[in-house]
């Protein structure tokens, strides 16, 4: 194989981060000029963690003891990157019908990277709601009990979830292309939210609604982060909670396994 057959490689390598880069810059710019929007994204968490921690964990109790605080936390941590993929389905929703994402169609530019730089964008959203949200639990009382490298899995965990929820938030986006179909969204998202072992223990619930919590994605973080944490309701006898640390690995690879590839092709037969 020549020297200039393998040249173009790097090139369209280079260009699709600096497009990717680009695509990243124009959602952040979005954010400076509506700080308003951006602000209220990351206190909404906040609320939440203050409406439960303190109007609600008086009648809540932990299993095998502890503070209802720090167990809610880890909770509230994966809570907060399930709400963002609403904002993840609004703003790719609104660039469709707004005819922003034909434009970018017709630019010199790969599927991959314009999904890719609003899949960064919002990564790094959910990255700064997170450490609004840790700040506001040490705040609260909670803290870590493991050490920086557990806590930092843990962050880890979290981000994973959040970056593949935001490639299920793209697909969905495509599909509908409908702002005002966010609510239909919030329909799918509390109800996966709140049968989770985030704000209770699985043990509290009925035997069917007890097996689809322990087997709830989202559980399997928030057990995988109480455990990174050294947080107070951790482990079990289930299957799902002795191999929460893998199943928080699995489940998010396999969602992006599944809706990466789906985003990208109902992104490139738009307008078909």
């Amino acid at each position: 194989m020549s020297a200039t057959s393998v040249r173009p490689v790097p090139r369209r390598l280079r260009w699709a981060v600096a497009d990717g880069v680009t695509l990243t810059g124009r959602a952040v710019a979005h954010w400076r000029r509506q700080p308003g929007q951006f602000v209220v994204g990351l206190l909404f968490p906040v609320l939440m963690v203050l409406m439960f921690g303190y109007l609600f964990g008086g009648a809540m109790s932990v299993p095998g003891g502890g503070d209802y605080r720090e167990f809610l936390l880890p909770g509230m941590f994966a809570m907060t990157m399930l709400f963002g993929i609403e904002s993840t389905y609004a703003a790719v929703a609104t660039d469709a019908a707004r005819g922003v994402t034909d434009r970018f169609r017709s630019l010199p530019m790969t599927s991959s990277t314009v999904l890719a730089g609003r899949a960064a964008a919002d990564l790094l959203h959910s990255a700064a709601g997170l450490a609004v949200m840790l700040a506001c639990g040490v705040a609260v009382g909670w803290q870590w009990r493991s050490g920086a490298p557990g806590a930092l899995g843990a962050v880890g965990l979290l981000l994973l979830l959040r970056f593949a929820l935001i490639w299920v938030g793209i697909h969905l986006a495509l599909v509908l292309r409908r702002p005002e179909s966010v609510v239909m969204l919030q329909i799918l998202v509390w109800p996966l939210g709140f049968t989770s072992n985030a704000f209770v223990s699985p043990d509290t619930m009925p035997d069917w609604l007890a097996a689809v919590a322990a087997w709830n994605p989202l559980s399997a973080t928030v057990a995988a982060c109480r455990h990174l944490f050294g947080n107070p309701g951790a482990g079990g006898d289930t299957f799902p909670a002795q191999h929460a640390v893998a199943l928080a690995v699995a489940w998010p690879l396999l969602l992006i396994a599944v809706f990466g590839p789906l985003a990208v092709r109902r992104y490139r037969r738009l307008g078909r």
